[in-house]
C-alpha cells in the first residue's frame, strides 16, 4: 500500500539544512545563537523556531545602523528558491534565550523550525545542532567524519 507524501515531508524535502550548530555557553550565561545554512528548492519563509534547551527562541538579525551593530527579532526570514540563506554569527540567527542549562561543546541541541511553504501552510522541521566551543565564530573548514 502506498501512502501519499505528508505536508511535513513535502516541506522537509524542499529544504536542505547544512551544518546546524550552536555556540557553547558558560555557567550563568542565559543566551546563545544557533546557526546553519538553509536552502529551499521552491521558496519558503522561516517564521519561527523553538528548542527545549531554551525558554525563548526567536529569529534575529544583526546589521549596521548608523555605524552601530544592532540586533533585533524579526518575524519572518525569506528563503528564496534555490538560494542558500546563511544563519551565522554577525547576521541572521536563531537566538536561544532563557537557557535551561549551560551548553557544552559536543552536546546536541534539538531545534524545531517553523517554515511556511508557498501554500501558506506552516510546517515544523526538526534539526539536531551540535554545540561548538563558546569562541566559535564560523563553520570549521572541515568536519571530522566518524
Amino acid at each position: 500500500m502506498l501512502l501519499g507524501m505528508s505536508p511535513l515531508a513535502a516541506v522537509a524535502a524542499d529544504l536542505d539544512i547544512k551544518d546546524p550548530w550552536v555556540r557553547g555557553t558558560v555557567s550563568g550565561q542565559q543566551a546563545t545563537g544557533a546557526f546553519m545554512e538553509i536552502t529551499s528548492k521552491s521558496g519558503a519563509v522561516l517564521v519561527g523556531a523553538a528548542s527545549p534547551a531554551a525558554g525563548v527562541s526567536e529569529i534575529h538579525e544583526m546589521k549596521m545602523d548608523g555605524g552601530v551593530m544592532k540586533m533585533r527579532a524579526i518575524p519572518r526570514l525569506d528563503l528564496p528558491a534555490g538560494k542558500p540563506v546563511v544563519l551565522g554569527p554577525g547576521g541572521y540567527h536563531v537566538m536561544l534565550m532563557s537557557l535551561k542549562q549551560p551548553l557544552k561543546k559536543g552536546d546536541t541541541v534539538p531545534l524545531t523550525l517553523q517554515v511556511e511553504g508557498k501554500d501558506k501552510q506552516v510546517e515544523t522541521i526538526k534539526v539536531e545542532a551540535k554545540v561548538r566551543d563558546l569562541t566559535a565564530s564560523a563553520a570549521p573548514a572541515t568536519e571530522p567524519k566518524h
